[in-house]
């Protein structure tokens, strides 16, 4: 079985956890959108509009949200709104529903977990306090 997804280069650069020996040859880098894309017209409700608006500001401003997201993102806003609808009708979402959404939230670093692996842009690296062979070097 294989084991978890390879996190976006775009995220690894963020996080401060790109190495250059371990980029894939012919790989497509896409570049992090400047301003917040429109809500596409295809979302099915308000809750899902309002979603898009929150996390489209959220994920531009932190350069995670490229062209090639922008689906992906439509597709995670359309999820919440549909759990959403669910909850205000009294029902409760399938655990499938509940499971991607959350997978989903990870793969843009949405969640406390892939939070905790997501530098602030422009927050630098503070290096290896262990590599001065020992001796501290901070």
């Amino acid at each position: 079985m294989p084991g978890p997804g390879k996190k976006p280069a775009g995220l690894k650069m963020v996080a401060g956890t790109e190495r250059k020996d371990r980029q894939p040859e012919g790989g497509v880098d896409l570049p992090a959108l400047s301003s917040v894309p429109k809500a596409p017209d295809w979302l099915p409700n308000s809750h899902a509009v309002k979603e898009w608006d929150r996390l489209a500001g959220i994920l531009t401003a932190n350069k995670l949200l490229t062209e090639g997201g922008l689906s992906a993102l439509g597709m995670l806003c359309a999820l919440h709104g549909k759990i959403v609808q669910l909850y205000a009708a009294g029902e409760a979402p399938t655990a499938s529903m509940a499971g991607t959404l959350r997978n989903m939230e990870n793969d843009f670093g949405l969640t406390p977990v892939a939070q905790g692996k997501v530098k602030p842009v422009g927050q630098e690296d503070k290096g290896n306090k262990f590599a001065g062979n020992g001796k501290r070097t901070a």
